[in-house]
C-alpha cells in the first residue's frame, strides 16, 4: 500500500477488531471457525492486512454484533464532504420560467391554463 495513512487506519481496524474478539471472550480459533476462514487469515485481519477479503471484515463484524457499522459506513446522510459539495453546486439563483406579460396579476395566476409554475403556497 503506498498511503502511510491508509496504512496506520487499517492496522487501528485490525487492531480494533482484535480488541472487540478478545473482551467477547471469543478464541482465534473459534473465531476463525465463525469466519468460515483460517486463524492465519483472522491472525492478518487483526494485523490490518489489506489484502484480507472485504467479506471476511463483514463476517468479522456480524460475529461481533456490530455488522451495523458496516452497513452504515460512508452513508450519503451523513457524508459531510459530500453534503457540501453537494452544496457548493447548488444554483446560485433560478430565474423564473414565468414571464412578465402572461402574469395576470389580479388573480396571481399566470398563462391561461391557471397554472403557477407547479409552486403553490
Amino acid at each position: 500500500m503506498s498511503s502511510p495513512s491508509a496504512e496506520r487506519a487499517l492496522r487501528s481496524l485490525g487492531s480494533n477488531l482484535k480488541v472487540a474478539r478478545l473482551k467477547r471472550r471469543i478464541s482465534m480459533k473459534d473465531f476463525a471457525e465463525r469466519l468460515d476462514v483460517s486463524e492465519r487469515t483472522v491472525a492478518r485481519l487483526e494485523k490490518g492486512d489489506g489484502g484480507v477479503r472485504i467479506e471476511t471484515l463483514a463476517m468479522a463484524c456480524l460475529v461481533l454484533g456490530e455488522l451495523d457499522r458496516i452497513s452504515g459506513f460512508l452513508d450519503v446522510g451523513s457524508d459531510d464532504i459530500g453534503l457540501l459539495l453537494e452544496q457548493e453546486r447548488l444554483p446560485k439563483r433560478i430565474r423564473s420560467k414565468v414571464s412578465a406579460k402572461s402574469f395576470d396579476h389580479d388573480s396571481g395566476q399566470s398563462g391561461n391554463d391557471g397554472s403557477n409554475g407547479g409552486v403553490g403556497f
